[in-house]
């Protein structure tokens, strides 16, 4: 469906230095106050105008009485030498002096002003990526078109909708693995290479289940068939899309009897046994743990202001090369903060260092990220996997092993992290953050850590993470000789 909504707005011109604004809220909000600029100058303007009008108000007031008396007796008027003095000088010089004041442009200050600020304007990337983003959040969280269309969203300002490209994900999504995995062979596709093994795994695993159905049908004729197809062998973005809305989880009483609220000493670290912290756990397996109050607001305060300045559009690995690119199915801007540069980002990898037990030291930099309008991450893996040996070669550490996120801020609705392969959805909580590894303890891939960031529905969301390497784990985490443990 094309969606095709009137935009409000002046003058949305290219810039030069576009920093793609719908990627992120945080920066998203100078735009706010760059509007407000404009908005006093316009008024500046208008008074002005106001101000001009009103002379030439006066002007033609006082004209039009002492033009009323002279036609009355032109000749009586001007005999008199003082009002054919003052017509002399009414035609030679105040009718130049008004035409001045009629000529006089009074919008120079606003458009100085605008032609200033327009440098900071979003672009027409800007207004397509804010539109795919409304009708990403349609489609992840089945708003209903009467609802989306009148903005029934607080905060939110309806952008025109534009068509979205047919990706692999809408193919996937209809069902159809064969032409998705058609299109993972496209070498121009960002993420090709990287989801390929994924898809050929999930659609051996369908054709196992369809061949254990047709067993069981050909054992059991008499067996009514099914309607309708289970959540478990649904299309990825279908379960991705309901753990989104907090369906489809699958929490079952004998799982949530295997999770435990705990505190946490780090292993008798002399750091924690006074101040213990506080774990819970959030699924069996993969296990993810949630640390609660584990970052300070002023501790997150102070990390965003440090990023801040550095945002820029989210990178990831490319498969093929090896090198950072721009993210496409990233909607977010991060910035990367090293220990040295502020001791607080130091406590932080320390704090990461003593309650996981893994060095900190072969971990990449911390990495803070603000999504923008939608913001999401798609499905996605943090390891590299076998047909990508390459993507982390230049630091040398070897694989993430694990993953540490901390939440800095309270999403008002959406935003979840979500595990669509097992059926896991964890929400933000502000001062929280959550651990999982992305390895067995063989050093291969759990493939069950597969993860996605659900679009932003209302609400700002900041976070940073933690990727920790294999190098230095060594003794932490010895290798196991079985290839799943």
């Amino acid at each position: 469906m094309i969606w095709y909504i009137l935009i409000i707005g002046i003058l949305l011109p290219q810039s030069l230095a576009h920093p793609g604004f719908f990627t992120s809220i945080g920066q998203m909000t100078d735009l706010i106050h760059t509007e407000k600029d404009l908005v006093t100058s316009l008024k500046d303007y208008i008074k002005a105008e106001e101000d001009k009008l009103e002379q030439i108000k006066k002007w033609a007031e006082k004209l039009d009485r002492l033009t009323s008396t002279a036609t009355k007796d032109p000749e009586g008027f001007v005999g008199h030498p003082v009002n054919a003095f003052k017509l002399m000088k009414r035609l030679n010089t105040e009718w130049s002096e008004l035409e001045n004041l009629v000529l006089k442009d009074m919008s120079d200050g606003f458009i100085s002003n605008l032609t200033i600020q327009r440098q900071y304007f979003p672009n027409d990337e800007d207004q397509i990526g804010a539109a795919k983003a409304l009708l990403r959040l349609q489609d992840t969280y089945n708003l209903d078109t009467d609802t989306i269309s009148k903005g029934n969203l607080p905060g939110k300002i309806i952008l025109p909708f534009y068509k979205i490209p047919i990706t692999y994900y809408a193919v996937y999504q209809q069902g159809d693995l064969d032409k998705a995995l058609c299109s993972q062979r496209n070498p121009e596709h960002q993420r090709a290479n990287g989801n390929l093994k994924y898809f050929e795994y999930i659609m051996a695993k369908e054709k196992d289940v369809n061949k254990s159905a047709s067993d069981d049908q050909s054992d059991q004729k008499t067996t009514p068939k099914k309607k309708g197809v289970a959540v478990d062998y649904l299309p990825e973005r279908q379960k991705y899309e309901m753990l989104c809305r907090g369906e489809g989880i699958k929490m079952t009483p004998r799982r949530q009897k295997k999770l435990f609220c705990r505190y946490h000493d780090g292993n008798r670290n002399p750091k924690f046994i006074l101040a213990p912290a506080k774990q819970e756990d959030e699924w069996d397996k993969p296990r993810i743990i949630r640390f609660h109050d584990i970052i300070s607001d002023a501790e997150i305060e102070i990390v965003k202001d440090l990023a801040k300045p550095r945002l820029s559009r989210a990178t990831v690995h490319d498969p093929e090369t090896g090198k950072l690119t721009t993210a496409q199915y990233r909607v977010s801007k991060s910035a990367w903060l090293s220990g040295y540069e502020n001791p607080v980002v130091s406590r932080i990898n320390m704090r990461i260092q003593d309650l996981t037990g893994l060095d900190v030291s072969t971990a990449e930099e911390l990495q803070v990220a603000n999504y923008g309008v939608g913001g999401q991450y798609e499905p996605h893996f943090d390891f590299a996997r076998k047909d990508e040996p390459d993507a982390f070669k230049e630091l040398g550490t070897g694989n993430r092993i694990a993953t540490w996120l901390f939440y800095m801020s309270d999403v008002s609705a959406g935003g979840a992290t979500v595990f669509p392969e097992v059926g896991a959805s964890v929400w933000p909580k502000k001062g929280t953050a959550v651990f999982w590894y992305n390895l067995f303890a063989s050093g291969e891939g759990d493939y069950s850590t597969r993860h996605a960031a659900c679009p932003v529905l209302v609400g700002n969301k900041w976070v940073s993470n933690k990727w920790l390497h294999e190098r230095g784990q060594e003794f932490r985490r010895p290798c196991t000789l079985s290839e799943l443990e």
